[in-house]
C-alpha cells in the first residue's frame, strides 16, 4: 500500500455462511479494484462460495480520498469497520494523512454490559478482590485496543468501567454510597492507565534483513 496513492478498499470478503474470511484489500486505481472483485466472485462460485452481500464494500479511502470527493462535491470519505475497530482517513496533528483507529462503539457497549453483569454477581465479593479482577479485563481489553490513535476510547472505556464500579459498591446496601473522591483511589490503585501499548503499522510491519 502506498501512502502517496489512492487506497480503494474491498471490505470484509466474508466467503463462508458461518465461518467468514476478513480481507481488506487496497488499490490505487478504482478500476484495478473492481477487477479484483469480480476475479474474485467468479474464483469463489467455483467452490460454492459467495462474497456477503452487507459486509463486502467498495470505498475510497486513502490520502487522497478527502480532497477528491471534496471535488466531487461529496460529503467526507467513508469510515469501514474491520477487526473490532473503525478505520478512518484522518489527519496528525501536523495535517498530515493518517489512517486512525477507533474502536467500535458497539463492541465496547457490549463489553461493558458483560462487566456490569459480572460486577452484579460479584455484589458482596471483598473491593481487593473485585479490584484485582477488573485490573485483569481492563489490561485485557488494552492489550487488543492500545493502538496508535485510540487513546481517546481507552480513556473512556477505563471510564465507563469505573461508574459501573461505583454503582455496584453503591447498591450494597442503603447506607453504603461511595463518595467519588473514594472511587479515584480505587482506580488508581486497581485500574490499569490508559496508554498505547502498540506501535504504528510502519514500525510494527517494518522489516530488516541482517544484510
Amino acid at each position: 500500500m502506498r501512502r502517496e496513492s489512492h487506497v480503494r478498499f474491498c471490505e470484509r470478503l466474508a466467503v463462508r455462511p458461518r465461518r467468514a474470511t476478513h480481507l481488506v484489500v487496497g488499490f490505487q486505481h478504482e478500476a484495478d479494484a473492481r477487477r479484483f472483485w469480480d476475479a474474485m466472485r467468479e474464483r469463489l462460485q467455483e467452490f460454492s462460495l459467495s462474497l456477503h452481500p452487507d459486509k463486502t464494500r467498495l470505498i475510497e479511502f486513502g490520502r487522497f480520498a478527502a480532497q477528491n470527493r471534496e471535488r466531487r462535491g461529496l460529503g467526507k470519505p467513508e469510515t469501514f469497520k474491520f477487526l473490532g475497530f473503525v478505520l478512518i482517513s484522518g489527519k496528525s496533528r501536523r495535517g498530515d494523512f493518517q489512517i486512525r483507529r477507533k474502536s467500535r462503539r458497539d463492541r465496547m457497549s457490549a463489553k461493558l454490559r458483560e462487566i456490569k453483569e459480572a460486577l452484579r454477581e460479584r455484589r458482596h465479593v471483598p473491593v481487593p478482590e473485585v479490584g484485582k479482577w477488573l485490573a485483569q479485563v481492563v489490561a485485557g481489553y488494552f492489550a487488543y485496543h492500545a493502538v496508535p490513535t485510540n487513546s481517546p476510547a481507552l480513556s473512556a472505556f477505563r471510564y465507563h468501567v469505573l461508574v459501573l464500579w461505583h454503582r455496584q459498591l453503591c447498591r450494597r446496601s442503603q447506607r453504603a454510597y461511595v463518595v467519588w473522591e473514594r472511587m479515584a483511589k480505587l482506580a488508581d490503585e486497581f485500574l490499569p492507565k490508559p496508554r498505547v501499548l502498540h506501535p504504528w503499522p510502519s514500525v510494527r510491519f517494518a522489516v530488516r534483513h541482517p544484510r
